[in-house]
């Protein structure tokens, strides 16, 4: 239960939305904790605050919902939106000035950012390389105990 509300709180998400992630994550192949974890990850709002945009995971996604953000050249402003490999996160032009994301920018250029994720500080993009693995996931989550309390 404790892990549960640790990975609804870190990602931000209500019960019905986490209980979709992992029904979703059960569908898929492979260890169902593991492409929980993946999804999550997944998420627009995530990507861009793993990418600097924004220096908490709530502001994030505040940005995503206000239409800051292209993504492979169309407007996207849901945060629950899921990139794939290879797509291309960026800025809208209007939005460079912001003085919050330009400070959170220079704050993960020291911090650097997930290897499954390429930032282009320059040009306000981000490439999605690939998907993320458990190895790249950095969160101190026990996906395991979540698949056995909603599989009870």
């Amino acid at each position: 239960m404790r892990e549960k509300q640790k990975a609804k709180r870190i990602y931000g998400l209500l019960e019905r939305q986490f209980r979709n992630y992992f029904e979703k994550a059960d569908r898929m192949k492979g260890k169902t904790g593991e492409n929980l974890l993946i999804l999550l990850e997944r998420r627009l709002d995530s990507v861009a605050y793993k990418l600097g945009f924004a220096p908490t995971r709530r502001e994030s996604r505040q940005i995503v919902r206000h239409g800051h953000f292209l993504v492979n050249g169309k407007k996207v402003n849901i945060p629950s939106f899921l990139v794939r490999s290879g797509d291309v996160l960026e800025l809208r032009e209007k939005s460079r000035k912001i003085p919050n994301v330009n400070e959170s920018l220079d704050a993960v250029v020291r911090k650097g950012i997930p290897p499954w994720l390429e930032l282009e500080r320059d040009g306000f993009r981000g490439k999605i390389k690939t998907l993320p693995s458990r190895a790249d996931i950095q969160e101190p989550i026990q996906e395991q105990l979540i698949v056995e309390l909603y599989s009870k």
